[in-house]
């Protein structure tokens, strides 16, 4: 079983799904507002906060200047830009998180956001689907032989390859999430089927879904196919601005999420069979043989005076219907009595 931990709180198929709630960049670059979202999901019971590291002169060349995402009216480089917490505001913002008793980590998308973040001694690094597969970076990272999650959307399971085996020869725990990068991204192109692929080939990995739709109907049906890493953005407000509020989750949505992924886990274990605490129920539930009608002694039991009726605490249940056919009765059994072993011949 993959599993491993992150300051203390396991990961993996054995444990409760891990909800990682996202403020990214909803703060847009206010550390105040950004302390906002930190105490509003860690009050609906969010484990562990995640950010999003910006060091945009090391993350863009000048080109991302004129690179519009779907999801926004400027350029990637103008979003960042007034998105990004300087180090000083990122690492106010990861003490009071842990002076919360949660669990801070982020996402680098430079080798100087990498570094950042290692000063801090962050328990886990977030890496984004578009770093997926920017395999010195990946390299750069794995490094510092902390926990790393992996976001894998726009990636085949070739082009995540090469990752998982830098991670591997780094020694470093990993989690690969199934992704779509489509915000909001509509139920058809989720694809969870993703991430059992993921686990049939990476079987090391401990498997999730980061998910861009906009209810969580998606990731708890994720947790019951075997996620244990579950990422959603999220926001205090719905009505704040900002490109990823519209996929976000606010925190009535995530308390729900973190409630019912463990509601979810607890349900999803195998085992066709009865369980023990269903015998009372089988007692009353199941059927046992019986005299369809008065049947006298040296008669023969027939479809015509022999049946099946509640409760299952008589001496011949279903799978003796018929192999009774045929017997003799050894006595008058009056209408309605179960059949008993000494009722026959």
């Amino acid at each position: 079983m993959a599993e491993f931990s992150i300051a203390g709180r396991m990961v993996g198929d054995d444990h409760t799904p891990l909800v990682i709630a996202e403020i990214g960049i909803n703060h847009e670059g206010s550390l105040p507002v950004a302390i906002a979202m930190v105490d509003a999901a860690i009050d609906a019971g969010a484990e562990v906060i995640k950010h999003q590291t910006h060091v945009v002169e090391d993350e863009m060349s000048d080109e991302a200047k004129s690179v519009i995402p779907g999801n926004a009216d400027v350029s990637i480089y103008e979003i960042m830009e007034r998105c990004a917490l300087s180090e000083s505001d990122e690492k106010k913002l990861m003490d009071y998180v842990q002076s919360r008793g949660a669990i801070f980590i982020s996402t680098p998308f430079s080798r100087a956001a990498a570094e950042r973040l290692a000063r801090f001694d962050i328990a886990a690094f977030k890496i984004g689907s578009g770093e997926c597969n920017n395999y010195p970076l990946i390299k750069h990272v794995a490094k510092y032989g902390k926990p790393m999650i992996v976001s894998t959307g726009m990636n085949t399971l070739e082009s995540v390859r090469p990752t998982v085996e830098i991670m591997r020869k780094a020694g470093v725990p990993f989690a690969l999430l199934h992704c779509t990068n489509v915000y909001p991204t509509p139920p058809e192109l989720v694809r969870l089927g993703a991430m059992q692929e993921l686990k049939q080939a990476y079987p090391d990995a401990v498997v999730g879904l980061s998910d861009h739709t906009v209810s969580n109907h998606v990731c708890l049906g994720a947790v019951a196919l075997g996620a244990s890493i579950l990422e959603r953005h999220f926001t205090d407000r719905m009505d704040r601005p900002g490109p990823d509020i519209l996929c976000s989750m606010d925190p009535s949505a995530l308390s729900d999420l973190v409630h019912g992924s463990a509601t979810i886990f607890k349900a999803r274990g195998a085992g066709k069979g009865p369980v023990e605490a269903e015998a009372p129920t089988i007692a009353f539930a199941f059927a046992s043989v019986v005299a369809y009608k008065a049947i006298g002694e040296g008669e023969t039991l027939t479809e015509d005076n022999l049946w099946l009726r509640r409760p299952g605490t008589g001496d011949f249940g279903p799978t003796d219907y018929e192999p009774l056919l045929g017997r003799v009765a050894a006595r008058s059994i009056k209408a309605g009595a179960q059949i008993r072993k000494d009722d026959l011949r």
